[in-house]
C-alpha cells in the first residue's frame, strides 16, 4: 500500500494522466475557449501568502465544522461532478470514500451512479440539479432525492452553454458501440490498465445518467440529458425561488461570482451559495473564485453560508478560502485524479493530503480552530480581489 500513496494532488493528477487514456484526461483537464478561468483558478491561490507565527502555536487543532446542517470532520466538500468514467465505481467509490474521511458529498444529477446507490453508502449527500425539463420533471428529481435520503440540494447555475476550447474538446461518444469503440481503441490500447478495471468488472463505462430518468422511462445518455437541458427555458429568479420553495431544507446555490446576485439569493431563502466558476468551464475571462470570495463574504457571509468551488488542490489552499471568509470548499478535479489512480483509497489519499496541509497551516498560523482564522493571516497582492456587481 505504502508504494501507491502519494503525498500531494499534483503527484495524484500525473498518475492519473499515465492510467487514463488522453481523451478522459483531456475531459478533465479541460477549460473553456482559451482557459483563462481555469488558469487563473489555480495562479490566483500563488499570489496568497501567509504572516505565520513562531511561538505560543498550538499543540491540538481543530479542522471540524457544519455545512447545511451537516457536521463534517473538516472545511472540505466532495463536489458534484457528472459521469465519472475515470474507475468503474465511480461516484460509489467516492461515496465510500467521504464517508470513511467524515466528508460531505455532492452528487450531480449527471452521475453515472444513482442517487440511492451512492444514499446507501454515505449518509451525508446533497444532490445536485440543473435547470432542466419542465417543472413537473424538477419537482419530481426533489421528491425522488428526499426519498433516497438526500440531505439538501444543490442547484447548479454556473455553467454555459459554450463548450469551445482553443485546443480541442475530446470526443464523448454517446453509447459504447462499434463506432465508438474503434474511434477510441487506439488511445485505450496504450492504457491497458484503465480498460482492464472496467473490463474485469464485465461492463464497460457507463454514459447514462440514472438520475435524469423521467418516471418509467429508461436513464438517459450523457448527451441525451444534456439535450434536455440544452432545451429548457432559462431558469428566472421566479423559477429559482419557485425551486427553493419545493425543498423543506438545506439549498445551496452553486456558481456565483456578483455581490447582487448573492443579494438575490439571500433574498429567497437560500441556505448556502457556492463562490464559483464551473472550474473555468464557465464563460472564460470570469475571475478566480477566491477574488471574487471576500466582496460577497462582506455582502451577505452573516446572512447566508458561503462555500468557494474551484482550483483548491492543498490544504493550505483551504486555510487561505476560510481565512478570507469561507465556511468550506469544494473539490473536483483533484479527488477525480486521486479516483482516477487508485479508486475510493485514492480518494481517501487526497481527503488526507488535505487534512494533512490545513493542519500543518494552522500549526504555522497559531491557531486551535478554523473558526479562528481571519483576513490578517493572508498576505494578499494590492489589486489581487474583485468585486463584482454591488
Amino acid at each position: 500500500m505504502a508504494s501507491k500513496w502519494f503525498e500531494t494532488v499534483a503527484i495524484a493528477q500525473r498518475r492519473a494522466q499515465k492510467r487514463l487514456p488522453k481523451s478522459v484526461y483531456g475531459a478533465l483537464i479541460a477549460g473553456s475557449e482559451k482557459g483563462l478561468s481555469s488558469k487563473d483558478n489555480l495562479e490566483s491561490f500563488d499570489q496568497l501568502g501567509f504572516a505565520p507565527h513562531i511561538a505560543g502555536n498550538k499543540n491540538e487543532r481543530s479542522m471540524a465544522t457544519t455545512v447545511m446542517g451537516q457536521s463534517v470532520s473538516m472545511p472540505v466538500l466532495i463536489s458534484p461532478t457528472g459521469v465519472q468514467a475515470v474507475h468503474p465505481e465511480g461516484e460509489v467509490a467516492v461515496a465510500r470514500a467521504a464517508a470513511s474521511r467524515g466528508v460531505a458529498m455532492g452528487l450531480s444529477s449527471f452521475a453515472s451512479h444513482s442517487i440511492e446507490e451512492v444514499c446507501a453508502v454515505n449518509n451525508q449527500v446533497f444532490f445536485q440539479m440543473y435547470w432542466s425539463g419542465d417543472r413537473d420533471t424538477m419537482l419530481h428529481r426533489l421528491m425522488r432525492a428526499e426519498a433516497a435520503g438526500a440531505k439538501g440540494i444543490i442547484l447548479t447555475l454556473d455553467w454555459s452553454f459554450s463548450h469551445g476550447r482553443d485546443w480541442g474538446s475530446p470526443w464523448i461518444p454517446d453509447k459504447i458501440d462499434l463506432k465508438a469503440v474503434t474511434k477510441l481503441a487506439p488511445g485505450v490500447i496504450v492504457r491497458p490498465r484503465w480498460f482492464w478495471s472496467f473490463a474485469k468488472t464485465g461492463h464497460l463505462p457507463a454514459l447514462t445518467t440514472p438520475n435524469m430518468a423521467r418516471p418509467g422511462e429508461k436513464p438517459p445518455t450523457f448527451f441525451g440529458a444534456y439535450n434536455e437541458w440544452m432545451l429548457s427555458a432559462l431558469p428566472s429568479w421566479e423559477d429559482v425561488g419557485w425551486l427553493r420553495a419545493q425543498w423543506n431544507g438545506p439549498f445551496m446555490v452553486k456558481g456565483v461570482s456578483r455581490v447582487d446576485d448573492a443579494k438575490r439569493l439571500v433574498d429567497l431563502g437560500v441556505s448556502a451559495l457556492s463562490v464559483s466558476n464551473h472550474g473555468g468551464n464557465n464563460l472564460d475571462g470570469t475571475p478566480a473564485p477566491i477574488r471574487a470570495l471576500p466582496g460577497i463574504v462582506d455582502a451577505v457571509g452573516e446572512q447566508i453560508e458561503v462555500l468557494l468551488d474551484g482550483g483548491v488542490r492543498r490544504g493550505s489552499d483551504v486555510v487561505k478560502a476560510l481565512a478570507l471568509g469561507a465556511r468550506a470548499v469544494m473539490i473536483g478535479r483533484a479527488y477525480l485524479w486521486g479516483l482516477a489512480a487508485e479508486g475510493q483509497a485514492g480518494v481517501e489519499n487526497v481527503l488526507d493530503v488535505l487534512r494533512g496541509g490545513i493542519d500543518s497551516a494552522l500549526l504555522a498560523l497559531g491557531k486551535s480552530d478554523i473558526a479562528e482564522l481571519d483576513r490578517d493571516d493572508v498576505v494578499a497582492p494590492a489589486d489581487f480581489f474583485r468585486r463584482l456587481g454591488s
